[in-house]
C-alpha cells in the first residue's frame, strides 16, 4: 500500500467548490494535519482525496476507459442560456380571418 506524502507549507493551488458534510472526529484530524504541515486545510483534503482517488483501482480503470473529453467535460459543463422569448411570440394566435361572433 502505499503512503500519503505531504509536503509542507505548499497550500497554493487552483481551487473550486465543493460542499460536503463530514464527520466532526475527520475534520478534526484534518485540522491538526494542516496545523502539523503548515498548510491551509483546503490542500490537506485535496492530498488525501487524490490519495484516495489513486488507490481506488476500478475507478482509475473506469476513468482510463472514458472517452478523452468524457472526463473533463462533465467537470466544465455550464448550463446555457435558455433562449427564451416575449409572451407575445409564444403565445398562439387566433387566424386573422376567424370572426368574434361566430
Amino acid at each position: 500500500m502505499s503512503r500519503l506524502k505531504l509536503l509542507h507549507s505548499v497550500s497554493r493551488i487552483r481551487r473550486a467548490k465543493l460542499q460536503a458534510s463530514i464527520d466532526q472526529t475527520v475534520a478534526d484530524d484534518i485540522e491538526l494535519m494542516a496545523k502539523w504541515s503548515n498548510n491551509e486545510t483546503q490542500y490537506i483534503v485535496n492530498e488525501l482525496l487524490r490519495f484516495a482517488i489513486a488507490q481506488e483501482e476500478d475507478f482509475l480503470k473506469y476513468k482510463a476507459n472514458l472517452p478523452a473529453n468524457t472526463a473533463r467535460a462533465t467537470n466544465t459543463a455550464k448550463p446555457e442560456p435558455s433562449q427564451s422569448k416575449p409572451l407575445s411570440e409564444t403565445a398562439p394566435k387566433p387566424p386573422a380571418n376567424s370572426s368574434l361572433n361566430a
